[in-house]
Order: structure tokens, then sequence, then C-alpha cells
């Protein structure tokens, strides 16, 4: 590291080397988490085309239409 302008003490220093590693760490550690799946659109979901099942009962004929 070289400092450009001004004359950082050894404390400051050491300060901003703990942060630069935290940063580090904490960007190693995101790229390793796996990502969730991503949910398909409604308009790819072939789920959507699949009928619900038929329940009989009364009032059956009422929902045979959905």
């Amino acid at each position: 590291m070289v400092v450009v302008r001004g004359e950082p003490t050894a404390e400051e220093i050491a300060a901003l080397t703990a942060v630069l590693a935290a940063r580090a760490a904490a960007a190693r550690a995101a790229a390793n988490t796996p990502a969730a799946p991503e949910r398909p659109s409604a308009w790819r979901d072939r789920a959507r085309g699949l009928r619900t099942p038929l329940r009989p009962g009364p009032g059956a004929w009422r929902t045979s239409l959905r």
C-alpha cells in the first residue's frame, strides 16, 4: 500500500487494512453462496395448464369449469 497524501499513523493503516480484509472476505463468501433458482415466468410455467383434481360432492359441477 502506498500513502499518496498525508501522514497516517500505524493505527490508521491497521484499521484500513482490517476493513479491506473484511470486505474481501465478505465478497468471497458471497461468491461461494449458491443463488436461489429462478422461478419461471407465469407465461412459461407449464403447471398452469394442469387441471386441479376433481372433487365429487354437492356443487362439484361449479368447480368443474375451473
